[in-house]
């Protein structure tokens, strides 16, 4: 997400804050140069206009450049109306589910993702706020929709209702209104029809179904990729429907993100959610600070840490802690923690939302720091044997070159596989006589387990990103990371307790 402007606005802030002194003519060049890389990440116009403004009128007092960090404070402004423009006057609040069976109409073109992401959320409300839902598809037109809805309901677990031939949207709602009540729902997900573009008969369905349902919430669902047209989609839905906030889908593609900056200046309604994947969890709440954050690759530690809550299981990290506290660590070890940062959303989206490491993704994407490179690695570790993950210093050579062919890669492969793990391995023995591993699990978890980011000061978040910002690179870091470049240790710190 934002990759291409986070990388243009990382340079020019780069430069400002190793300068030194700044002058105002510094600051309004350095500000001319982030208009062009919001243009250029499909910002609108009058939108980058105002944004530079407003940074400018802040930054070119004299109280800034004469400051003893003029370009942090330059950064600092910018981070702020990136978070002003995000989110508007405030922060979206939560979706309006009070008063059972409440409808959550959900509209928008086709193709954006509309059925998916109403999946999404209904198994978001089913998992974490205990919710019984009901999915109805209003789509007549598209062949299959409704089918389609009822497959991910019975992947998510989640009902659908039931599907009735000849009906039409208007008639579907009804049926399912009165579903929704009788058979003692909470919330009702209505998936309306799309078009290819904005036509009168896809409103005025829309119109229908949205005085029929009183929807308590109308959700807008638009493609991240489209750009600009976004923006200009989301203004006529709100103008003939009214729409109570958007959902921005693939937003884990390479669109440049310009559309959810545009989004809330242009429409005055909030972004709620973003989905970045096909998975039936890929979906974040799209919260202005840490979006803001990643692109400035300040990274995002709160997002990590509820990755973390999510994917843990609480005992085995508890075994596995006092584990590396003695300074164990075998392959067995290894494998998992490989297999919970692929569960955390892979290399990538973990050195994302790492302080300072959202400028280094690509060039460890391109050293083959990836995620295929870890499922090669966990597959040489199944095709050994208990005793050798239990103890790797029996593999001698037949026994390398049989896992090597087990796995389907090369014996070097594995031997830098082994380099990594002995580097790591001695690693957790230096902390665990130090007691640097006490200390590090004391900081991720405190006394009552892992700290609730809502609940942290600024304070404690600041201190969860130095504990994030040591241990793991100087000792050799995950395995295959290339020479000269090294991972904060708190992502092994995560991996190993909830």
């Amino acid at each position: 997400m934002f990759e291409s402007l986070s990388e243009r606005l990382g340079g020019v802030f780069d430069r400002l804050t190793k300068q030194g002194a700044l002058t105002e003519a510094d600051v309004i060049t350095a500000l001319r140069e982030v208009r062009v890389a919001l243009l250029e990440a499909d910002v609108s116009l009058p939108v980058a206009r105002d944004f530079i403004k407003r940074v400018q009128e802040k930054s070119t007092g004299s109280a800034v450049t004469k400051s003893i960090t003029p370009g942090q404070m330059v950064v600092k402004f910018v981070h702020d109306e990136l978070v002003r423009t995000l989110q508007g006057d405030g922060p979206a609040d939560a979706l309006k589910i009070d008063n059972p069976p409440a409808a959550i109409l959900m509209v928008g073109l086709q193709g954006s993702g509309k059925t998916t992401t109403t999946a999404k959320l209904a198994k978001r409300l089913k998992d974490r706020s205990g919710k019984r839902v009901l999915m109805a598809s209003l789509d007549t037109n598209r062949p299959a929709a409704m089918e389609q809805l009822a497959i991910l309901g019975g992947q998510i677990g989640v009902d659908t209702l039931p599907i009735v031939k000849g009906e039409t949207a208007v008639q579907i709602a009804k049926r399912a209104k009165t579903q929704a009540s009788l058979g003692g729902y909470d919330v009702l997900f209505l998936d309306t029809a799309g078009r290819l573009h904005i036509d009168e008969v896809l409103m005025d369905e829309v119109q229908s179904v949205r005085d029929i349902a009183q929807p308590r919430e109308t959700l807008l669902v638009v493609d991240g990729l489209t750009g600009q047209d976004a923006v200009n989609v989301a203004a006529e839905f709100d103008g003939k429907v009214g729409i109570s906030g958007v959902v921005l889908t693939r937003m884990d593609g390479d669109g440049r993100g310009g559309a959810a900056l545009s989004m809330r200046a242009v429409t005055g309604k909030p972004i709620r959610f973003v989905g970045l994947g096909e998975k039936m969890d890929a979906l974040e709440t799209f919260d202005a600070e840490r979006v803001a954050g990643r692109i400035l690759g300040m990274g995002d530690i709160v997002a990590l840490v509820e990755r973390a809550q999510e994917t843990f299981e609480a005992e085995q990290a508890e075994r596995m802690a006092k584990r590396f506290q003695k300074g164990l660590f075998n392959m067995n070890d290894l494998r998992m923690q490989l297999e919970q940062m692929l569960k955390m959303g892979g290399m990538q989206s973990l050195m994302g939302m790492m302080p300072g490491m959202s400028g280094m993704a690509k060039k460890a994407e391109e050293a083959g720091l990836n995620d295929k490179m870890l499922k090669r690695q966990i597959a040489l570790i199944q095709s050994m044997t208990k005793k050798e993950r239990a103890n790797p210093d029996l593999l001698a050579a037949s026994r390398k070159k049989r896992i090597a062919q087990g796995a389907g890669l090369d014996v070097a492969d594995l031997n830098r596989l082994l380099k990594q793990h002995k580097q790591m391995a001695d690693m957790m023995k230096k902390m665990g006589k130090g007691g640097m591993m006490k200390q590090a699990i004391k900081s991720f978890l405190g006394k009552g387990g892992m700290p609730d980011p809502s609940k942290m000061s600024p304070e404690q978040m600041s201190e969860l990103a130095k504990g994030i910002g040591q241990g793991m690179g100087g000792a050799g870091g995950l395995p295959g990371l290339p020479r000269g470049m090294s991972l904060p240790s708190g992502l092994s710190g995560l991996m190993k307790k909830k």
